[in-house]
């Protein structure tokens, strides 16, 4: 079976909208930290079931959204964004994570913020990956985590100490490339390849602004 198209803008703004939609008291996340939780989900060692996952796009705990035509346009967006981020991640390829250069003079660290709290949900909610005694992991989740206050990363020493020794990202492509190049570095670990294939790196799109 072939897989669906990759998500347009257009389908990320209407992703967002639909977001924005849910009711109270939903608690749904935005486009960035849900392509960072998808992320997340996709580099556990076992396969989580949909069934498991796909709740909590909806609501953070898991709440039942109204179902209706708008809910069920909702999740074909999120599952086609799923299967989007499972091929490149399983055949090593470069893709474009949904991180955004946030108004203001906001730090390259403070824009990739709600993606990877995005995959720190999917860590929590689905703690299988964080449980593995992996060196090869450190490195990689400090590049992921070093965006958060160290106060919020319990029982981490070993991972605060590899934070402590990076420099954060000169500018916006450093950061979306440090968060790509992590999530290849864990797959290598979680979802190991029989023949590694070299990773695709073309160039960098200058990122976008958040859709609305």
């Amino acid at each position: 079976m072939q897989n669906p198209p990759p998500l347009t803008d257009d389908d990320l703004m209407r992703l967002q909208a639909l977001l924005d939609a849910l009711p109270a008291p939903l608690q749904p996340m935005d486009v960035s930290a849900l392509d960072g939780y998808l992320c997340g989900v996709l580099l556990q060692p076992r396969a989580v079931p949909a069934t498991r996952w796909l709740p909590h796009t909806t609501d953070l705990d898991g709440q039942a959204a109204p179902p209706g035509p708008a809910h069920d346009e909702l999740l074909a967006l999120v599952q086609r964004r799923h299967a989007e981020l499972d091929t490149a991640i399983g055949a090593r390829q470069w893709f474009d994570p949904w991180i955004y250069q946030l108004e203001g003079d906001a730090s390259p660290g403070e824009c990739v913020l709600p993606w990877s709290a995005g995959f720190a949900a999917a860590m929590e909610l689905f703690p299988e990956m964080m449980a593995l005694d992996k060196p090869e992991l450190v490195e990689p989740l400090a590049l992921l985590f070093m965006h958060f206050d160290p106060a919020d990363l319990e029982d981490a020493d070993a991972l605060i100490a590899v934070i402590e020794t990076l420099e954060p990202p000169a500018d916006m492509a450093e950061a979306v490339q440090d968060a790509v190049r992590a999530l290849m570095l864990i797959a290598d670990v979680t979802r190991p390849r029989a023949t590694p294939l070299p990773r695709r790196r073309p160039g960098i799109r200058p990122p976008k602004r958040r859709p609305r």
